[in-house]
This record gives structure tokens, sequence and C-alpha cells, in this order.
């Protein structure tokens, strides 16, 4: 009979051009299975088949748990004190093992065996396909509408299937069985029966791919596309950089006639695309990533890592877009928070940043409005730059000698170190669950401590615009920290 097994065992892994230690494992998992059936309960059995004679053992296994762990499940778990009076030198985390009276292969039940050993190796050959897919580096899959599954798409490319989920196709797009699909391979999930594959054509990457495959400059390293933005199915902004002079990179993205530009946008259902010209100036990015809007001036705040951009009448519904979503799209594409406003709006921002400025030199400083006016003027702006811009630059003041200079960057000094006490008094008055509650950085924590929030239903009871104005968050990041603090609430209700 053993001799029978050895032959099965070559015939198989002829047959199904697998490893033999393949098909070992599976006859092994076979008769473990079958061995299962005579005990009561979830027991462990391993079984060791003699790759050369076809002899094989049986054991049964109980994993050691630790004692303090308790026993999950006590037909295979064993507790460390327990396993140590039978031997000696194990830890936990092993398995102590006994024999067992082995099942004659003749008492296998014929249809049990078969379907094991063939899902073991239909497992095999998928794992094989799967890995020789992979080993081609491909990062575009391209194969056919087989069918649906729960409102996925699962896509077949030869004999390997992808998943395609709803949420990653592109809106309004309707495939149907038969149709060709390409898609961006996100990620490979083995746990996935089926088709591991994750695919997506709604992710940005997927168009630096198409234009990568569309424009042999990017491969070549003449070209660069530096980010993507996507508003899936209607519109796109990438941002190209040279690496050569001597190359347009929005001209060679566009093609000639368009032709390079066009075969991505059919591709994605007639996605438009604007290619914007990166630069290493934030200001002059975010000017290009706004067009076809003119800009009239731009303000840049480091600290919050936003831009105040102005723009006339006449633009400002184009650098708006519909919907929002081209100043959405720019945003995403630069990675800054833009603001868009027109002439009258920026005047009255500017107008209160004066005064906010004017009332801080004012009862900071202890000065007359003067006094104020004539540092706002020279472009101070904060208590920082009084106390340490260099002195030079303040002497070069006409309306200030040598002593007011002084008096004033000493005054400057004094209040940062008041304002620092009590901030960091402020922070101490922060409640533990705040500063445990995940996704909130030190920075944060005295930011949200500085406007009087010190506890986690503190925060929980704020509205997104009002974090936003704290913190400088955006709107999504507020919203998600939010509902964060909110947890707690809904504690223990279905």
């Amino acid at each position: 009979m053993n001799r029978e097994m050895l032959m099965l065992v070559e015939a198989i892994s002829r047959e199904k051009n697998v490893e033999r230690d393949v098909v070992f494992g599976a006859v092994e998992a076979a008769l473990a299975q079958a061995t299962k059936k005579l005990y009561e309960g979830e027991v462990d059995i391993r079984v060791a088949v003699d790759r050369d004679s076809g002899d094989y053992e049986t054991f049964r296994r109980w994993l050691v748990v630790p004692d303090d762990a308790g026993l999950q499940n006590p037909e295979a778990e064993e507790m460390l004190m327990d396993a140590l009076e039978r031997v000696s030198d194990v830890e936990a985390g092993d398995y102590i093992e006994e024999p067992v009276d082995s099942v004659p292969i003749g008492r296998i039940g014929a249809m049990a065996a078969k379907q094991v050993i063939l899902q073991k190796i239909r497992d095999a050959e998928r794992e094989m396909l799967l890995n020789d897919f992979m080993s081609r580096g491909d990062k575009i899959f391209v194969g056919t509408v087989k069918r649906m599954d729960k409102g996925d798409i699962i896509v077949e490319s030869g004999r390997v299937e992808g998943r395609l989920r709803r949420g990653e196709m592109i809106p309004k797009e309707n495939l149907r069985n038969g149709d060709r699909v390409r898609a961006m391979i996100m990620e490979v999930d083995l746990t996935l029966r089926g088709a591991p594959i994750i695919l997506s054509r709604s992710a940005p990457e997927f168009m630096i791919e198409l234009f990568r495959q569309e424009v042999p400059e990017i491969e070549q390293g003449l070209l660069e596309i530096k980010s993507c933005a996507r508003d899936p199915g209607s519109r796109a902004k990438i941002a190209v950089l040279s690496h050569d002079k001597r190359v347009d990179p929005i001209g060679t993205c566009v093609g000639v006639r368009g032709t390079r530009v066009n075969a991505v946008t059919n591709e994605l259902a007639g996605e438009r695309v604007d290619i914007v010209l990166w630069s290493e100036d934030p200001a002059q990015f975010v000017i290009g990533a706004l067009a076809p809007a003119n800009v009239s001036s731009i303000v840049v705040d480091e600290e919050k890592h936003a831009m105040d951009v102005v723009v006339d009448e006449e633009n400002l519904a184009i650098a708006i877009g519909r919907g929002g979503q081209n100043v959405r799209l720019a945003s995403d594409l630069t990675g800054w928070k833009i603001n868009i406003m027109d002439a009258n709006e920026s005047a009255q921002k500017q107008a209160e940043e004066t005064d906010s400025t004017r009332k801080l030199f004012m009862e900071k400083l202890d000065v007359d409005q003067e006094i104020a006016d004539i540092l706002i003027s020279e472009g101070f702006t904060s208590l920082e730059e009084v106390a340490y811009v260099p002195i030079s630059e303040m002497q070069e003041i006409e309306s200030f000698d040598e002593d007011t200079i002084n008096e004033l960057r000493a005054r400057a000094k004094d209040a940062l170190l008041t304002m620092e006490i009590a901030k960091e008094e402020s922070v101490e008055e922060v409640s533990q669950d705040l500063r445990d509650l995940e996704g909130l950085t030190p920075a944060l924590i005295a930011q949200l401590a500085e406007s009087g929030v010190h506890t986690r239903d503190d925060l929980a009871d704020l509205a997104v615009d009002e974090l936003t104005d704290i913190t400088g968050q955006s709107a999504d990041e507020a919203k998600a920290l939010i509902m964060k603090a909110r947890e707690h609430w809904f504690v223990g209700q279905e």
C-alpha cells in the first residue's frame, strides 16, 4: 500500500506539475483529517510521511500556553506547568506530541481524501500561477471581466484573477462580462479566495502608470510625474518635471495633436487631465495647479501649511471650479491648503490680521498704537520677530533710537517667556484621556490647550470648522479626530 501511495504521489506530481513535497503535504493533511474523526473535540493531529519509503507516523499534539493565558481549546492546548511534568525543557509556544495509531490508507474515505488532496494541489497551482504572474513585475493588470461577486468585478488574465472593488471603479462606468479591463495592481492578499489581486481604476497611481506607458520619456527618466490628484471619471491634475532642459514636460505629455493625453482620457471614461508644471517654489506650484484661473496675488502661511490665493471676480468661479473641484484637486496635487478669495475678501482679511497684530503688540509690548503701527509697517508680524531678528534690521527703522530698540526687544522676550510658561501650565491641565487619544501629537495638544480644550469631551464638542481654526488641519483630518474623540460616547450601544 505504501508503494502504491508513492506511485500515486509521483503521478499527481507529474500530472499537475507541482513539487512532490506539495503532494506529500496534501496526503498528510488527508490522513490527519481522517484521524481527527476518531476523536471528540477539536484535536490537533500531525502526520509525517517518509518521502522515500512511504511509511508514515501519526501524532496527537498540544500547544503549550502560558499559565496565565488559560486554555481556549483544552483538546489541543496544555498549560505550561502541566507540560513541564511531561517534558522538562518545554517552553510556551512549543508543541508536545505523543504517537497514536495511524489510520490505514484503505480506511480513509476515498472521496474525502481525494477532495483534500485536490484542494491542496489547486492551492499550490494557484500560488505558483500567482508567483509567476507577480514575478513579471507588471503594475497594470490587463484582463477581461469574468463575473460579478457581491458588487465587485472579477477580472481574469490567463488563469490569474483580480478583484476590482466597487469603490475602486470609475463612477458611472458600466463594465460587463467579456469587457477588456485595465487596472492598477494595488496589493496581493493571499487570504482572499479566488481573486487575491486587488485592483483599482480610480487610484492616482493608475493614471501615473498609464502616462508612463504612453510617454516613453518618463520611462527613460527624462520626465517625472511628481504627483497626481483625481476626481475619477471627471477631472484630474498631474504635476510633471523635466530632467532635460530640451524636453518640454507639458507638450511631451500632451503628445502630437493630444494623442498621448487622449489615450489616457479614453481609458478613463473621458476623465479630463490638466497637466501642470511642477515647481520647487510652493507658491509657483499652486499658481500653476489652479490653472486655467489667473492668480492676482498669493500669501503663504508656512506654519499652517496654507495659502491665501487672491483672484479677480472674473477668475473666482474658474479657480474654485464646479462644486469646488478645481481648488480641491489643486490642493490634493500640491499638498497645500488653498483658500480662494477675491480682492475685497483679501483686503478684509488683511485688515483683520493687521488689527490683531496691532492689539498683540500694544498689549504684550505695552506700547501705544503709533509704535505698533510702525512695527507693522516695517513688516513685523510677531513677537518672535521683534525679539530675535538681527538688531541691524531694527536699527534701519528711522523712527526708533537704540534705547527704544533694546527696550522693545527686551519686552518681546519677556512676553514670550510669560506666554510659554502659561502655555506649559495650560498643557498640564490637559486630561490623560485626551493625551492618550490616537492621532494627537504634542504640538496638537498644545494648540488645543491654548484654546481651552483640556478633555476628550471638550474636543468631541467642537465643530469641524472650530477645530480647523485651532489646528490648521484639513476638514477631513479634523472630522476624523472629532469622531475619534466621540467614540467613548457610544461604547455599549448597538
